[in-house]
């Protein structure tokens, strides 16, 4: 038997025994192993009221030695997932070659719930434009910039362009040499304020001329910081944007620490389907990222935890990482083949 195996074995007993003393009759039939965490699969009787169980959450967690738990039920079952000691790293360039057939416009996001590539396809009407919210710590650039670099390995110049606004100027400077850039990385508001502008006046000529080709995908990495300065304009170029940019190719990206009503604005946070929420501080705040209650977004742990939040459902993943190093080596690459 392995180190881990027994490991998962005597949590197992662990889980079953804290709710066998509050007379709650249930098995954990089996697990996955991912790189953050380990989701036992618990079944109880037919009768078991599920509040009750969940109302074990912080028990379990004493029990097992962690700071945390998340339990949470999906599809008839009963999950427990409880942080590894040792967090693994889920690496872009590997996930990247695994994947080698994808649809155009795909972007790699890491690894789900079952340790699968986990990806998105930006011209599914399901998609569109994307949301990317989470507090300090929780990984939101580290994703971001791995969402442009896959967008990149797997796109040429010709096939997928990029406008990158960082009001940081922390976040996207390492990804200045792509060649994919229809500008150098936007800091100045001002310039974002343009640079959005002029993204409107492509998005009305390609309706005109019935033109999606090449795709067009606009990130933002922190929105609050732009709204700050760029005010009502920014907020209408986005929402025209997010209202009619699908049908012409063009696709937004945002992020923002917390996605309130007065920092996105109506029309923008309607019309960004997806959700990706790393760790929030509070459940409040994760009800307002994820627009779904008890969605379990204040416990991530983060450094690329996420929930990926879709049509009401959720599905857990550990965000792909790209280092520096890797990123430059990747750039030169592109740089050169071109």
């Amino acid at each position: 038997m392995t180190t881990l195996q027994a490991i998962l074995d005597h949590q197992a007993d662990i889980i079953e025994n804290v709710l066998r003393a509050h007379k709650i009759s249930a098995r954990v039939w089996g697990g996955v192993v991912t790189p953050r965490f380990v989701r036992y699969e618990l079944t109880t009787t037919a009768d078991m009221r599920l509040n009750k169980v969940l109302a074990l959450k912080d028990e379990v967690a004493m029990m097992l030695g962690v700071s945390d738990v998340r339990m949470y039920r999906k599809n008839g079952a009963v999950y427990v997932e409880a942080p590894r000691a040792r967090a693994g790293v889920v690496k872009l360039l590997a996930v990247n070659r695994s994947r080698k057939r994808l649809p155009l416009g795909s972007i790699i996001l890491g690894v789900d719930e079952e340790g699968a590539p986990l990806a998105l396809r930006l011209s599914s009407p399901d998609v569109a434009h994307i949301l990317v919210a989470g507090s300090t710590g929780s990984g939101k650039t580290v994703l971001l910039r791995s969402m442009i670099m896959s967008l990149a390995l797997r796109h040429s110049p010709r096939s997928a362009q990029m406008l990158l606004i960082d009001p940081k100027s922390c976040g996207f400077g390492l990804l200045a040499g792509l060649p994919h850039l229809i500008r150098p990385v936007v800091i100045e508001p001002e310039q974002a304020i343009i640079a959005l502008d002029e993204a409107v006046a492509e998005m009305e000529a390609r309706d005109r001329e019935k033109r999606q080709r090449p795709l067009l995908v606009i990130v933002i990495d922190e929105l609050a910081d732009l709204r700050m300065v760029g005010g009502k304009q920014v907020e209408r170029s986005l929402a025209r944007l997010t209202q009619r940019g699908r049908e012409a190719g063009v696709h937004v990206i945002v992020a923002t620490q917390r996605p309130a009503a007065a920092i996105m604005g109506g029309l923008i946070k309607a019309n960004l389907p997806v959700r990706l929420v790393g760790a929030v501080a509070s459940p409040e705040d994760a009800k307002v990222a994820t627009g779904v209650a008890r969605s379990g977004a204040e416990r991530l742990g983060g450094r690329g935890d996420f929930l990926l939040v879709a049509r009401g459902e959720s599905i857990r993943f550990q965000a792909a990482l790209i280092t520096e190093a890797e990123a430059r080596a990747a750039i030169r690459r592109m740089k050169s083949q071109r």
